[in-house]
C-alpha cells in the first residue's frame, strides 16, 4: 500500500481550496505549516509571519478567486501558505536559494502573485490602483490588501488609505494585527489598535451603564439589546473610530485563527461594493510553539533545528560587522553624552540593541518610518545633538528626500550607520544594497566612506561622528575578517586612501569589501608576473585625489572594484575626476554591479557570479592587461 498522500498534495490551485469539503480546511492548516517549517528549517526564511497567517491564506483563497481578483500583500513575507496553494508546492523547496523561488511574492513567477513586493507599507496604495484600473476597464472583480499593523506604522499606508476612502472604491483592507512587525510594534497607532473592551476606561463606563440600565423599569430590555450590540459597543473605543473616519466600513475585530469565522467574515463582505476595512488578531507563529514563544527571533530566521528549535549557525568565526558597530557606538556614547541611535523597526537587525538598554532615554525606534527617522535625526542634530540612525541599505532609499532636503542642505551632523552595502543573500532584489554609493554621493555636505574590515569601521564611525556634518558609513551584511579590534579609537584622515601594496603594472582602488579579495587577486596575479598596487581608497567623498591622480599618473591603467552599482558609483567618481583633470588616456577599468536588479543567492554564490569574488576579480583583470 502506498504513502499516505497528504491533503497538501492535491492542492494544484486555488480552485482545488474551494473544493475541499469545510471539515478538512483544519487539515490542510497543519499540512501547509508543516512544510513552512520543514523548508524554513532548511532554508531559512520568514517563519513566524506566514505561520500566522495560515488560516487567513485558506479563507482568502476559499472566498475570492485569484487572479482575476487581486490580493496584494504587505511586504509579502507573510506569503508562504499563500505560494504553496498557488501552485507552486513542489518548487517550494527551492525557496530563497539561487535560481529558486522568491521569499516574497513576484509577478513573473506566477499569475497569483499582484504585486511584487519586499518593503513594507506599500499595499494599500498598490490595492487602490488595482481597483480604480478595474473600474475604469469596467470590470467586476474584487481587490484585497493584507496589511500587518507593522506596517501601518508606515507613512505611506497612511497616505494610501487616505486616497482609498475619499475614493470609496469596492476594496477591502484586511488588518492583520499580530502586535508586531519584526521587533514589537511602537508608537501611539500600535497602542490605539491594541485597545480593546478590556481597557479599564471601558470596563467601567460600561458597568456603570448596565447599573444604571437595571435601575430602570425598561433597563433589562434594553440592556439586553446592548449585550447584543457589544462589538458594535466596543468598535465606539477602538481602531474602528479611526477607520471609519477615513471612510472605511470597520469589520471587527475577528479571530484570525478562527476559519468558519473569517470565511463567513469574507463571504457577507464580498457582497459589499464599497471600502472596507477587516481586522483580525492573528498570533504569529501559531503551530511552532519555539516561533510562538519568540516571535521575534523567527521573524525571519537562519535555518534550524525543527526539533529544538535551536539555529544552525557556523560555529566560531569573527565577529558580525553589525555586532561591532553597535559594540562600537555604545563605546562612543559613554564618551559623548549627544550621541543618541536611531532605528526604524530594526533594533536587533542594525544591532541597536545593546545601546537600547544601556542609554534607553537616548535610543528611539521609530517604527517602520525611515522619512520620519531621518528628518527626527535632523531636529535632533539641530539642537546640538549627534544622532546615529542605523538603516539597512535598501531601506534608506525610502527616505532619499530627508537626507537631502533636511540633512545635507542644512549641514546637520547626522550620521548614517548604512548596513547591508552590497549584496545580502536569500531576500533577494529588494533588500541588495546596491544603490547607496549612487544615490549619496552627490549630495553636497556629505562624507561617504566603507571600511575594509570591522576594525576600520569603528575608526570611520567614530570619525563621521566627530566631524559635525553629515556623515555616512556603509557596510556588509555578515562576518568581518576577525582582525584584532583596536580598543583605542581613531579618527581617520578625512578623504585620504591608503596604499596596502606595490606593484609595478597598475592601480587597483578598491572599496570596502573589495579590498581583502583585491588584495587576494593581487596575490594570484604575482605568479603571471603582473604586479599591482592595491589602494584601499576609503572614502567614496570626498575621493582622496591627490592619491588617484598620482596612480593614474604613474601607471596609467586603473582599476575601481565596488559593490554597488556601476551606474554613479565610486568607479564614475574616478572617471569624472580624471576627465576634470584632463587625463583622459588613462585606462580605466570598472568592476562592480551591472545594469540589473541582483537576484537572491547565498552572498559567497551572488559575488562569484558578479566576478567580484577573488578569482573574478583576477580573471577580469588579466583580461584587460592582456597584450591587445
Amino acid at each position: 500500500m502506498g504513502a499516505h498522500m497528504s491533503i497538501l498534495e492535491t492542492i494544484n490551485s486555488p480552485q482545488d481550496v474551494k473544493r475541499l469539503p469545510a471539515s478538512r480546511l483544519p487539515e490542510l492548516a497543519a499540512d501547509l505549516r508543516r512544510i513552512i517549517i520543514k523548508t524554513c528549517a532548511a532554508n531559512g526564511g520568514h517563519l513566524a509571519p506566514s505561520l500566522g497567517v495560515v488560516e487567513l491564506t485558506i479563507a482568502l483563497h476559499r472566498v475570492f478567486t485569484t487572479p482575476t481578483d487581486s490580493i496584494v500583500w504587505d511586504v509579502g513575507h507573510q506569503a508562504y501558505a499563500h505560494k504553496l496553494l498557488t501552485g507552486r508546492r513542489d518548487a517550494f523547496g527551492s525557496l530563497r536559494t539561487l535560481n529558486g523561488i522568491s521569499g516574497f511574492p513576484k509577478r513573473h513567477e506566477s499569475p497569483h502573485d499582484a504585486f511584487d513586493v519586499g518593503h513594507s507599507s506599500t499595499s494599500i496604495s498598490a490595492a487602490t490602483g488595482f481597483a480604480v484600473a478595474r473600474d475604469l476597464d469596467r470590470q467586476k472583480s474584487k481587490v484585497i490588501a493584507v496589511i500587518g499593523d507593522g506596517s501601518m506604522t508606515g507613512g505611506l499606508a497612511f497616505e494610501g488609505i487616505n486616497h482609498a476612502g475619499h475614493l470609496n472604491k469596492d476594496m477591502i483592507i484586511v488588518l492583520n494585527d499580530n502586535e508586531m512587525s519584526i521587533a514589537e510594534n511602537v508608537g501611539a497607532l500600535s497602542t490605539f489598535l491594541s485597545r480593546t473592551a478590556s481597557s479599564e476606561f471601558v470596563y467601567r463606563f460600561k458597568k456603570g451603564t448596565e447599573a444604571f440600565l437595571n435601575r430602570m423599569d425598561v433597563g433589562k430590555g434594553v440592556l439586553q439589546l446592548a449585550r447584543k450590540l457589544e462589538d458594535s459597543f466596543k468598535g465606539l473605543f477602538t481602531p474602528g473610530m479611526l477607520f471609519e473616519a477615513f471612510g472605511f466600513e470597520y469589520i471587527g475585530p475577528i479571530d484570525g485563527h478562527d476559519l468558519p469565522a473569517l470565511i463567513e467574515t469574507f463571504e457577507n463582505v464580498k457582497k459589499f461594493n464599497s471600502a472596507v476595512l477587516i481586522h483580525v488578531l492573528t498570533k504569529k507563529g501559531t503551530g511552532y510553539t519555539p516561533a510562538e514563544k519568540n516571535p521575534a527571533l523567527y521573524h525571519g530566521v537562519g535555518p534550524f533545528d525543527i526539533e529544538t528549535g535551536k539555529i544552525l549557525k557556523a560555529k566560531g568565526g569573527a565577529a558580525s560587522y553589525t555586532a561591532v558597530f553597535g559594540a562600537a557606538l555604545c563605546r562612543l556614547a559613554t564618551e559623548d553624552e549627544r550621541i543618541t541611535a536611531i532605528t526604524a523597526a530594526m533594533p536587533d537587525g542594525t544591532g541597536l540593541t545593546g545601546f537600547s538598554t544601556t542609554f534607553p532615554e537616548r535610543f528611539f525606534d521609530v517604527g517602520i518610518a525611515e522619512q520620519h527617522g531621518v528628518t527626527f535625526a535632523a531636529g535632533l542634530a539641530a539642537s546640538g545633538y549627534r544622532p546615529v540612525f542605523a538603516v539597512y541599505s535598501s531601506f534608506l532609499q525610502r527616505a532619499y528626500d530627508q537626507v537631502c532636503h533636511d540633512v545635507c542642505l542644512q549641514n546637520l551632523p547626522v550620521t548614517f550607520a548604512i548596513d547591508r552595502g552590497g549584496v545580502v543573500g536569500n531576500d533577494g532584489p529588494t533588500h541588495h544594497g546596491a544603490f547607496d554609493i549612487s544615490y549619496l554621493r552627490h549630495l553636497p555636505n556629505l562624507t561617504l566612506m566603507a571600511p575594509k574590515d570591522e576594525n576600520e569601521l569603528q575608526h570611520m564611525l567614530a570619525t563621521a561622528i566627530s566631524l559635525g556634518t553629515p556623515a555616512a558609513v556603509r557596510y556588509p551584511r555578515g562576518n568581518g575578517y576577525g582582525v584584532a579590534l583596536d580598543q583605542t579609537f581613531k579618527l581617520l584622515p578625512v578623504g585620504r586612501g591608503e596604499v596596502l601594496r606595490e606593484g609595478t603594472a597598475a592601480a587597483v582602488l578598491a572599496l570596502g569589501t573589495m579590498v581583502y579579495p583585491s588584495m587576494e587577486a593581487a596575490t594570484a596575479l604575482d605568479a603571471d608576473g603582473v604586479g599591482l598596487t592595491v589602494v584601499n581608497a576609503r572614502f567614496v567623498k570626498p575621493l582622496d585625489e591627490t592619491l588617484i591622480v598620482e596612480m593614474a599618473e604613474k601607471y596609467g591603467i586603473l582599476i575601481t572594484i565596488e559593490e554597488n552599482a556601476l551606474q554613479g558609483g565610486f568607479g564614475s567618481a574616478v572617471l569624472e575626476l580624471l576627465e576634470q583633470r584632463g587625463m583622459n588616456n588613462t585606462r580605466v577599468l570598472r568592476l562592480g554591479y551591472p545594469d540589473a536588479y541582483i537576484p537572491q543567492g547565498e552572498q559567497h554564490e551572488l559575488r562569484a557570479m558578479l566576478g567580484l569574488d577573488s578569482a573574478g576579480i583576477a580573471a577580469s583583470i588579466r583580461s584587460f592587461l592582456a597584450p591587445q
